[in-house]
């Protein structure tokens, strides 16, 4: 078996490509030979040492993969060698081999793609989590989405338009034909100011929902975005992730420019803020199954298609790293193992 490695906290050079004896499946398992694995900023800042409850280094980072089952272990039902599958995992994604519980891995639609399948477990369960399960979005509502030409903002973007959603969203120039493809009001975060841009859209009302990765100061102005009864759903803080490596100082810094939400605030205002973890939700399986299975049936119809943006051959992880933390990705970055 082959993986990449974070060997030690630091930069994209920390990633070591490994070899070892392929895994055998357990009680319930099936093994998985991977064809694609999604990377995720995530996996940045396991690498970088800013990720709360990565295992000790080394590891192999990857919270999904798809490929092909070619061993059942002892009990393992509803799935057969031969099946092509998405198979979410937590941690061990970076690999051409994997073992994944049988009732955890879903059929790949007819017609679909490797390279697409590993762009739909994270994102898209991250999005569904964000807009369906806590910030129940309806039709009409308006939404604000950052980094919404990235993996979970695409996502985010095509389960908003699913449900009747207005979207709005954030991102650098060259990314604004895409979003306006995708039926989304753009925002430059460089040049303009997404507060008054969203107050001046909805004549001062604003959103019921903004969805934002960012962090530090940025949560404070996407609170002050929030229409009565809106909520702020966040789900990152990749402000604190702007280098190669990680900086105490910058952390620092972007965590005391951080808000703290007044319970009475909160109240006053009709306002909520939520966070969501799906790495910390990894023991509610009966709870992400269902929401799996929407998914995937909502990809089997064509409603949502993952894009993926750019994919790199397992070995150059380092390199597809660096391509998300340079902000050059549109959509969904892939780790390919042989031929697709």
């Amino acid at each position: 078996m082959k993986a990449v490695t974070i060997a030690r906290t630091g930069g994209p050079e920390v990633l070591e490509v490994r070899e070892s004896p392929d895994p055998e499946p357990g009680p319930g398992q099936v093994r998985v030979r991977v064809k694609a694995a999604g990377v995720n900023f995530a996996d940045i800042l396991m690498r970088m040492g800013l990720y709360p409850g990565a295992p000790k280094t080394p590891f192999v980072p990857g919270y999904e993969a798809a490929g092909v089952i070619d061993k059942l272990g002892p009990g393992a039902r509803g799935v057969g060698e031969g099946e092509a599958v998405v198979a979410p995992t937590n941690f061990g994604g970076y690999a051409d081999t994997l073992i994944a519980r049988a009732d955890e891995v879903f059929p790949l639609p007819k017609g679909k793609s490797f390279q697409a399948a590993a762009a739909l477990t994270v994102n898209y369960l991250t999005a569904y989590e964000a807009l369906v399960e806590q910030g129940h979005l309806q039709k009409g509502r308006r939404v604000l989405i950052h980094g919404a030409a990235g993996g979970v903002g695409i996502a985010a973007i095509q389960v908003a338009r699913i449900l009747g959603a207005e979207v709005f969203g954030t991102a650098s120039p060259s990314k604004h034909d895409t979003l306006k493809n995708l039926g989304v009001r753009p925002i430059d975060y460089n040049r303009e100011d997404f507060e008054g841009r969203v107050k001046e859209w909805t004549k001062g009302r604003g959103v019921d929902l903004v969805l934002d990765p960012v962090g530090g100061v940025n949560f404070k102005k996407s609170y002050r975005c929030l229409a009565p009864g809106g909520k702020l759903i966040v789900y990152g803080f990749s402000a604190a992730a702007s280098g190669p490596t990680r900086s105490w100082l910058r952390l620092l810094w972007h965590g005391l420019r951080t808000p703290r939400f007044s319970a009475f605030d909160l109240m006053t205002s009709n306002k909520g803020v939520v966070g969501i973890h799906l790495g910390r939700m990894t023991g509610e399986t009966e709870r992400l199954k269902p929401h799996m299975a929407q998914l995937v049936e909502w990809w089997g119809q064509g409603k949502i298609e993952p894009v993926v943006g750019a994919s790199f051959p397992l070995e150059m992880a380092r390199q597809a790293h660096e391509f998300i933390q340079d902000r050059r990705n549109i959509g969904k970055v892939v780790l390919t193992v042989g031929p697709q």
